[in-house]
């Protein structure tokens, strides 16, 4: 059967392309390997089956056992100690997940996009052959073809996930709460996964090779993380180079060069590698066709997420820049509004960046850094949630709210760290995006009481006029 559009792996880029591909009357096929523990297809991609929804399942279960053990007395609520089920836990999550895979087969089928699961390998530039999970194989004709694969993570050469030593992956799915608990990184995933299994009970170490903490992030932002994680109990090192791991079935031995250029060594119960990602593009074909791709694998790309070849798109974490889930959804709306006809371009000054830790940590648009290095003239309002009623009464009045301007207020960043910053960043990215100024916040009402008072407060500070602090 001939497809207008064929889109390749059905992550939060390739599912999304495919649904608002058919919504605009392009016949569209999606197909994806996927394979959960049951056996079972699983549509959803790494975010939804072992990244962003079961790590935020965890988080939020860890949370909240956090919470009932040490901060309900302050509620008047007793329940010390409280017990902790892992494997309800991890039920919690796989339920989450099936539940939701599920709701994106009942998309395709609103929507009447094809699903096909199998390993696709890109045959010709219209052409694709789909090993079918079931066994045999497809063939699939298509006019465009979105490449939509994901990525997976980076590995160390001295730490091959085996025994006691895993990725993101494992990570969620620990059967029982390790003693000691080693992370090498302290990114995004090894700050979160570090938090999940600290607030149920492991001494955990983070390893970080870069002698800065965060350091992509506002340096206020970073410094106040910083502080936080390690009065909750996360020991973070930094500048630490890793050059052994020895790994048997009781510890893991880690041997690393630290800040002061001294060996040292810790043993662990479990480690877990947090290094990065990269694109994943097996055997998809890319050499044979002659699609381009830069040093590090990355499929290159026009502004339009198009490749060298004109019918052939890529999206998402395949290609060159933020890493994001919704950067993915992104492209993939965009790419299949251009194949229809439209002229649409995606700006991504003002995508938004989250560490799901507590406090969260939010921002989009610029860092005071940054503006610093290009020697872009700036002002800078900031208003602690300490000042914030709703985070007094929510026990969480940690963190602040940052703004970065131009000297004639249009807003350049917004930087929070803070209870519910995940959510309070839209006004920020809503800002930056349509160019609204510092003044333009301060003349809107916030409710109260609100946490997002503190924006309000953080723009009042840019003339520091602030009235609650």
């Amino acid at each position: 059967m001939k497809y207008d559009v064929a889109v390749i792996g059905a992550g939060p880029g390739g599912y999304v392309a495919a649904i608002r591909c058919a919504q605009l009357g392009l016949k569209t096929i999606c197909i994806d390997k996927w394979i959960n523990d049951m056996q079972k297809a699983s549509l959803g991609g790494t975010c939804l089956n072992v990244g962003c929804i079961p790590s935020k399942a965890l988080l939020d279960s860890s949370h909240l056992y956090e919470a009932i053990s040490e901060e309900a007395s302050s509620h008047g609520i007793s329940v010390k100690p409280a017990p902790i089920n892992v494997e309800t836990l991890l039920a919690r999550k796989n339920e989450i997940i099936g539940r939701m895979s599920q709701g994106i087969s009942g998309l395709f089928s609103k929507n009447k996009v094809d699903s096909l699961l199998g390993t696709a390998t890109i045959s010709a530039n219209n052409m694709i052959r789909v090993a079918l999970n079931d066994g045999g194989e497809q063939a699939v004709e298509a006019t465009n073809i979105i490449i939509a694969t994901g990525s997976v993570p980076v590995s160390l050469p001295q730490a091959a996930v085996e025994q006691s030593i895993v990725d993101n992956e494992g990570a969620l799915e620990f059967d029982e709460v390790p003693e000691e608990l080693g992370i090498i990184g302290a990114g995004v995933i090894g700050l979160e996964l570090g938090s999940v299994w600290r607030r149920l009970g492991s001494k955990v170490t983070i390893l970080e090779m870069s002698p800065e903490f965060l350091p992509t992030v506002d340096r206020d932002i970073a410094k106040e993380a910083l502080k936080n994680f390690k009065s909750q109990g996360l020991n973070i090192k930094l500048g630490c180079k890793v050059t052994e791991i020895e790994n048997d079935d009781d510890y893991v031995s880690v041997t690393y060069e630290n800040a002061k250029g001294e060996e040292d060594e810790m043993e662990f119960e479990k480690l877990i590698v947090a290094v990065g990602r990269k694109p994943f593009t097996d055997n998809l074909g890319l050499d044979e066709l002659g699609i381009n791709r830069d040093d590090r694998g990355f499929i290159a790309v026009n502004e339009q997420c198009q490749t060298n070849i004109d019918n052939i798109f890529a999206i998402g974490d395949v290609t060159n820049g933020p890493m994001l889930a919704h950067r993915a959804s992104k492209d993939g709306i965009m790419v299949a509004e251009n194949i229809a006809g439209k002229d649409k371009s995606a700006n991504y000054q003002s995508i938004p960046w989250v560490v799901y830790t507590w406090p969260e940590i939010a921002w989009a648009g610029a860092t005071e850094q940054e503006l610093k290095e290009k020697n872009i003239a700036y002002k800078a309002g900031k208003f602690p949630f300490l000042a914030n009623g709703r985070a007094h009464a929510m026990n969480c009045a940690k963190g602040f709210v940052k703004i970065l301007s131009t000297e004639d207020g249009t807003i350049l960043g917004m930087h929070i760290i803070g209870p519910n910053a995940s959510e309070l960043i839209a006004n920020g990215v809503t800002a930056i995006s349509h160019k609204l100024s510092f003044n333009d916040i301060i003349e809107e009402i916030h409710a109260h009481p609100t946490l997002s008072e503190a924006i309000h407060e953080s723009a009042l500070d840019v003339e520091k006029r602030t009235i609650h602090f």
